[in-house]
């Protein structure tokens, strides 16, 4: 089966150029031009990536962006004309996987897809292995973990990070390491994106339980998961 992209931008010219580039490359695409029906779209017809432009005529790309990441674990790429490093750090913090610059290669464009969706699936053969953290448990088919059989309300960056700590409890995980498993351009990313996300898990698991820290934090090495969990 194709892996299914959908692609929300307002200007045909540009949203047929990555309808042909992606669709040229095996994907199959769907296209629409405005935010508004996106979330209902993605519950009745599940996507593999959004392709999805900041300048929308009817709701900001951005916060669209929230909106999917509150229901939904599909990866996200960012088409924008903003080419600040704030914007880029900002898109990626809310949860967007990658950020591309108009104007843009189309090519460039479905490569980026295919690698982000290569490595979406690397991810997951951490979460489909026995989860040798008793606390944890990773359903890989809704990209779900539980925390003490309690669902965690997870971005899809905090659910990579997580599941590579829960199959390997005990290591630790430099910051550079992290970044090289989990962002598909790490040397686009910076050693405080890590440190935003892991703070984030960090406080939604002590929603669950606050008397435990189950992720530890080692000076200048990086991070680990506790093995006595």
């Amino acid at each position: 089966m194709k892996p299914k992209i959908l692609i929300v931008e307002d200007e045909p010219a540009i949203a047929d150029n990555i309808k042909f580039a992606l669709e040229t490359e095996g994907f199959e695409t769907v296209w629409h031009s405005c935010g508004k029906d996106v979330l209902a779209l993605l519950s009745d017809e599940p996507v593999d990536l959004v392709v999805l432009d900041i300048g929308l005529p009817d709701i900001s790309g951005t916060e669209l962006c929230r909106d999917i990441r509150k229901h939904h674990t599909v990866p996200i790429v960012f088409l924008t004309a903003r080419s600040q490093e704030i914007d880029r750090v900002v898109g990626l913090e809310i949860g967007a996987d990658d950020y591309i610059v108009k104007p843009f290669s189309p090519r460039e464009l479905a490569a980026r897809v295919r690698a982000i969706l290569r490595r979406t699936q690397s991810v997951s053969s951490y979460a489909s292995k026995e989860n040798l953290s008793k606390a944890f448990q990773v359903d890989e088919d809704r990209f779900q973990i539980s925390y003490f059989s309690e669902k965690i309300d997870l971005s899809r960056y905090e659910y990579k990070l997580l599941c590579i700590f829960i199959n390997r409890p005990g290591h630790i995980f430099s910051r550079e390491h992290l970044m090289d498993l989990v962002w598909d351009e790490p040397e686009m990313s910076m050693d405080r994106a890590v440190d935003a996300h892991i703070k984030n898990i960090r406080r939604k698991l002590k929603e669950i339980k606050p008397d435990l820290d189950p992720i530890q934090t080692h000076r200048s090495l990086g991070y680990s998961l506790k093995e006595d969990l």
